[in-house]
């Protein structure tokens, strides 16, 4: 492929950064409203709509940046191989893409549904735990090794990128636990009204989540900043 076909696959990559970020800045904001006990049960409810709606976006980023990280990989010059051996052939490429609309296909749904169809959630859930414990065994391998997979550029840059791409898949799922309890809570209120109970749950909920959207937060400004900058590549 030419310059001009790997720079839109640059674009890509950009934009899914973008979107992930800013939609999660949406769902934080969106979440104020959601555990503010002086509005109304049904502006809380419109907010909560809003939240679940603007959380989608990140959720198909998250599982775009794998095939289209990966495709940047198999068309950088300095790619890797082994024993002269493309490790990225477009074959390889395609079936990861494939595995990613797939999962993709999980996670809308299981969005779409809030986790009630347990075949699709627990497909969803071993994907995630597959990429995330795959993942950071290569990552950790890109940082520490020599020359990973012959590639001579020290690409520790790329390694660090995928590592906090697993935290942030990782964090997800800290949300996804600390959530457990919402949903009950909010269908108290809906049902019964407001208690000093169900208030308490509904915060203790959406607060739990703060580390881990921090941690997303992080990990994804700082995966952009690794693959922009490269720190350390000998390019």
């Amino acid at each position: 492929m030419g310059a001009h076909t790997h720079g839109w696959w640059i674009l890509l990559h950009l934009v899914l950064f973008v979107f992930w970020l800013g939609g999660d800045l949406g769902v934080f904001y969106s979440s104020r409203f959601v555990i503010n006990p002086e509005l109304t049960p049904m502006a809380r409810s419109a907010a909560l709509a809003i939240m679940s709606g603007l959380d989608l976006g990140p959720r198909i980023c998250l599982v775009l940046f794998l095939p289209s990280g990966l495709t940047l990989m198999a068309l950088d010059p300095h790619g890797a191989s082994l024993f002269g051996i493309a490790l990225f052939p477009w074959w390889f490429v395609a079936s990861v893409w494939v595995f990613a609309l797939i999962w993709l296909a999980l996670t809308v749904t299981e969005h779409r549904t809030h986790g009630r169809l347990a075949a699709v959630h627990r497909g969803d859930l071993a994907i995630r735990i597959v990429v995330v414990a795959g993942m950071a065994a290569g990552g950790l391998y890109t940082l520490f090794a020599h020359a990973p997979f012959g590639v001579t550029t020290n690409p520790k840059w790329l390694g660090g990128k995928i590592i906090l791409y697993c935290v942030a898949i990782a964090a997800g799922l800290g949300i996804r636990i600390t959530l457990r309890p919402f949903g009950a809570a909010f269908a108290a209120l809906l049902t019964s009204g407001s208690t000093p109970e169900v208030e308490r749950t509904l915060r203790r909920s959406i607060d739990g989540c703060l580390p881990y959207v921090w941690a997303i937060w992080g990990s994804v400004l700082g995966a952009a900043a690794l693959g922009v900058l490269k720190p350390g590549a000998h390019l």
